[in-house]
């Protein structure tokens, strides 16, 4: 999803998170937007990206951008709405690893129309925390 982005407006705290977990947004992805928790893996990061794409959360976004890729301002797409995640697959990126790559398929619709943006992302800890690096060749 790199420098794609889309705001769909916030979720409700009951409503289900847009990440796919089936849990209320409040208790999933929320409490990583407001800085309550951090994500424990790469999976975990990257559904909270996709939830920050999803209710336009652009400040998430940058934070949980590494340092040497972060681009210095995010526009997100007002037109976008991202409607689904698919993780399809990860490399490592687990609790006590350094990297992770995440496959994932994320969905959205745009004037109406479907749309997927297809894309393995690398993932690497930096200051101890999960950030986003870049997404890798195809």
């Amino acid at each position: 999803m790199g420098r794609r982005g889309a705001r769909t407006g916030a979720a409700g705290p009951a409503s289900p998170c847009p990440c796919g977990t089936g849990q209320p947004y409040a208790g999933c992805c929320g409490r990583l937007h407001r800085g309550e928790a951090t994500a424990g893996t790469a999976e975990a990061l990257m559904r909270s990206r996709f939830s920050a794409f999803a209710v336009g959360d652009p400040d998430y976004l940058l934070r949980s951008w590494h340092s040497r890729t972060r681009p210095d301002r995010l526009r997100l797409d007002p037109g976008q709405r991202w409607t689904r995640l698919e993780v399809v697959g990860t490399e490592r990126g687990e609790l006590f690893d350094a990297e992770g790559v995440v496959e994932f398929r994320a969905h959205y619709k745009e004037d109406g129309r479907p749309g997927t943006v297809a894309e393995r992302s690398r993932f690497v800890r930096e200051d101890g925390r999960w950030v986003y690096l870049a997404a890798l060749p195809d």
